[in-house]
Order: structure tokens, then C-alpha cells, then sequence
């Protein structure tokens, strides 16, 4: 591990009030000290208490550059647990790339993307999970995402991950510990207790890697898709959510000939929502390329809110997306409440079983908190409770879980063939290790560069 001192603009290069400039390192304070000057005669920031502001000045040579609040903290007791210097400066570019050139020329090194979380995490402070929350938390597109990653900072899946590892470990230690000394440790009834404790353990590893599609979407939102006859109100629908005119609307059937993207959040949930042609018979070769691409996007989406016109009857168009859609995660809007109905939710229920049928007018704003209750029910069960509940939004983490999940079956299989005890032994170490990566125990310097390396810099 290097342990230069590095430097980096911690806040947003703009024109904003304030910008933070933040130095990590060995040489942190005494490097600021000397560009740093207090209004008034006082001591050196080097002789400072630790986690105290100081006013003053930063200069370059005898050229001042700008009146700053400077913060002064020291190792362990830090986020990198180096000796850390903040400096809160006016937030003009020019301001900031000032200071940060008298910096780097004064002694500190440029730090790379997310150097400083990556030192909080060989120095010992948080462990791999923790720091991949941190970006986490950075990109959180929702409120649900930014709880949940705030718990997995807090240690929610690390704690969770070295219990399980502790519960393993003791397995593993249990049985070398009877092979080395056969005559004071009985294995006699071991494999019904094994069996029983690694059954318990699939079981937690099972409900983790169960909550990552869930994780998924409340990380990235739900990807959905809008698809519908043509002028059946898919259009007026997108507006509807995203709350002004997105799409073009008019009596025209085939208004939309290519795919709109919005993403827009429902009671803090994210959808990523992505409006699609009119599927139907055409011989217009633009229209015939925009419905090639809504039949695309349904193929691959999380969510399906399939538009019906309510005052048209069922055709072979309807039949064709019924067809397509069968198998996916489909709420059914039945569209123009408004006008005389001749399709009704029986029709829709009797090729589509399996779905949600509300009945809608998105001209006059029917039925919009209905289907925010019915996604929530599809997709959470009613409720997001972040508080309460782990969900696993990192498909590191969810492959790592696999991986320990199947590990644990091997031992079950040798279990059933009654297999000798150092062969229970072997497949549970590999578990503990699957479950060690989560944690950063058991990754290699590669994979750890590449995680941080798409951290922002000054993180």
C-alpha cells in the first residue's frame, strides 16, 4: 500500500459557495501548514488540538489565494484513520485548482478515484462491503436505494456475512480438530448436526439471494415497459407519471413510431419507464421498425403495464401482445373509464390469468394511486421496509452468495453418500472463502483497483 500523502477536490468542481479540499496522509498537516497562514498569531496546525477549525489564509509563497476554514484530524481517529486536513474554500474553479496546484507543489500527490475509501479500507476502518455502499450512496436514485445503502454502510451486510462465516468456521475447526485428535473428539452423530446446521445456513444464504432481484430494482429502478395498441393511451399514460408532456398526443393512431425513456419515482420507488410504438399489422416501414423495437424492450423488462382501450373491442393485436406477454410481471390498465366500456376485466382475465387489472382514465386521472399500490404489492409484498429488511443490491455480493450456497450443497451430497468427514471440511472452507470476498478477505489487489477505480475523485 502506498502511503504518500495524496490531495483531491472533494466536492463538485463548479461555481457553487463552497468547495472542500481534502489531504490524507502521513505528511497531511505538516504539508498544510505550509500553505496556510491564521489571520492572527497562533500555533502552527501542527501543534492543534485533533477535530478543531482553524481561520486563515492559503498562499503561495507570498501570494494569498483565499480565506479558508481549515479542519484538522487526526489518525486513527479519521475516515482514511491517516492524519486528514480539510480545507473549506470558496467553490470557484479557479479558486479550487489554485490551492490544489499549491498542494500538489508543496509535497501531496494527486489522489486516483476513490483513493481515499480505499485507503479506509486496507487501513482497516470498513471492509469491502462498506466501501461499495459508499458509491452506493453517491448514485442513489430513490429514497428506498439510499436507506438501503446507508444499512449496508451502517454494516447490515457485513454483519450478516460474518455470522455466517462464524457459524461455517466452527464446523470447520470442529472437524479438523477431531481428525488431528480422534481419541478426546468424537465425530460419532456429527453428520445428522451437520446436516441439520448446513440446512440452516442455506436456508439465510437462500433468503439473501432471494432479495437481490428486489435489491436490483431498488438500486436501479424497475425497468418498464409500456405497450399497447395504438392510441389506446400509452402515450397520456407516460405523461401522467412523469408529470408534463413528454409524448406527443393526439387521435392519430401511431403517433409514437420510436421508444421515450423516463425515469420517474412513485412514492420513492424508481421506474425507469420506456413508452413503446402501437403494436399492430403495418406496412409503414418506420412504424414496422418502432413496433419491432417495443416487442424488444418487452422481452427484456422487468414490468409490463399492458394499455387497453376499454372502448374498443379485442383484436388480433390484442391477442399477438397478450401472446408476448404471458409470462412476464404484467399490470393491466384498462384505459377510457371514461367513455362506454366494451371490454371487460373477465375478457382481460381470461387470456391473462395471472395479472392486475385496473381500470383507468389517464384524461381524468382514475385509477394512478391504485397502480402505485399494485406495484408496490408485486413487487415488495405491499411494503419496502428498508429499516427492517436486508436486500443484496450488488451483484458481486450476489455471486459470491451463489457460489456459497452451492458450496454448501456439496456438503450435503457428501453427507448423503456419507462421504469421509475432511471432504465436509474442503467444501465448507470454500464457502467461508465465497463469503470472504463480500467482505474483501479473500480478493485479490485486480479486483480491489477496479472497484475503486469507479469511485469519483476526492472519494
Amino acid at each position: 500500500m502506498r502511503t504518500d500523502t495524496i490531495v483531491a477536490i472533494a466536492t463538485a468542481v463548479s461555481d457553487s459557495g463552497i468547495g472542500i479540499i481534502r489531504i490524507s496522509g502521513n505528511d497531511a498537516i505538516t504539508i498544510a501548514d505550509r500553505v496556510y497562514r491564521a489571520k492572527k498569531r497562533q500555533k502552527k496546525l501542527a501543534e492543534v488540538k485533533s477535530h478543531t477549525i482553524h481561520y486563515g489564509f492559503i498562499y503561495d509563497e507570498e501570494e494569498m489565494i483565499d480565506e479558508v476554514m481549515v479542519a484538522v484530524m487526526r489518525s486513527p481517529n479519521t475516515y482514511t484513520k491517516e492524519d486528514t486536513v480539510e480545507i473549506d474554500c470558496h467553490g470557484g474553479i479557479l479558486v479550487m485548482n489554485q490551492i490544489l496546484n499549491v498542494l500538489l507543489k508543496n509535497g501531496c500527490r494527486l489522489a486516483e478515484p476513490g483513493e481515499f475509501t480505499k485507503r479506509a479500507f486496507l487501513n482497516g476502518r470498513i471492509d469491502l462491503s462498506r466501501a461499495e455502499a459508499v458509491m452506493d450512496i453517491i448514485h442513489s436514485k430513490n429514497e428506498f436505494a439510499l436507506r438501503s445503502s446507508m444499512r449496508q454502510l451502517a454494516g447490515a451486510v457485513s454483519d450478516r456475512v460474518r455470522s455466517l462465516r462464524k457459524d461455517i468456521l466452527f464446523e470447520i475447526a470442529f472437524i479438523e480438530s477431531a481428525l488431528d485428535d480422534p481419541e478426546h473428539i468424537s465425530l460419532e452423530g456429527y453428520q445428522a448436526s451437520l446436516e441439520e446446521k448446513v440446512l440452516k445456513i442455506q436456508v439465510e444464504l437462500k433468503k439473501l439471494i432471494d432479495s437481490a432481484e428486489n435489491g436490483k430494482m431498488l438500486k436501479d429502478g424497475i425497468n418498464t415497459v409500456i405497450v399497447g395498441k395504438p392510441n389506446a393511451g400509452k402515450s397520456s399514460l407516460l405523461n401522467l407519471l412523469v408529470g408534463e408532456e413528454r409524448a406527443i398526443v393526439t387521435s392519430v393512431a401511431g403517433t409514437t413510431r420510436d421508444v421515450l425513456e423516463e425515469s420517474i419515482k412513485l412514492h420513492g420507488i424508481g421506474l425507469n419507464i420506456i413508452d413503446t410504438a402501437g403494436i399492430r399489422n403495418t406496412s409503414d416501414e418506420v412504424e414496422k421498425i418502432g413496433v419491432d423495437r417495443a416487442r424488444k424492450y418487452a422481452a427484456t423488462a422487468d414490468l409490463i403495464l399492458y394499455v387497453v382501450d376499454a372502448s374498443r373491442e379485442l383484436d388480433e393485436n390484442d391477442d399477438e401482445i397478450q401472446s408476448m406477454i404471458s409470462d412476464k410481471k404484467v399490470i393491466v390498465l384498462l384505459n377510457k373509464t371514461d367513455l362506454e366500456q366494451v371490454v371487460s376485466e373477465d375478457e382481460i382475465l381470461q387470456k391473462l390469468p395471472q395479472v392486475s387489472v385496473i381500470r383507468t382514465s389517464t384524461k381524468e386521472n382514475i385509477g394512478i394511486d391504485l397502480f402505485e399500490e399494485t406495484l408496490k404489492k408485486m413487487f415488495f409484498g405491499g411494503k419496502i421496509a428498508v429499516n427492517d429488511e436486508l436486500y443484496i443490491t450488488n451483484k458481486r455480493h450476489k455471486e459470491a452468495l451463489l457460489e456459497a450456497y452451492e458450496s454448501m450443497g456439496m456438503v450435503l451430497e457428501s453427507l448423503a453418500q456419507n462421504m469421509p468427514e475432511d471432504f465436509y471440511s474442503i467444501d465448507l472452507m470454500s464457502a467461508y472463502a465465497s463469503l470472504g470476498r463480500i467482505l474483501g478477505e479473500e480478493v485479490g489487489e485486480d479486483l480491489v483497483n477496479e472497484i475503486f477505480s469507479k469511485f469519483c475523485m476526492g472519494k
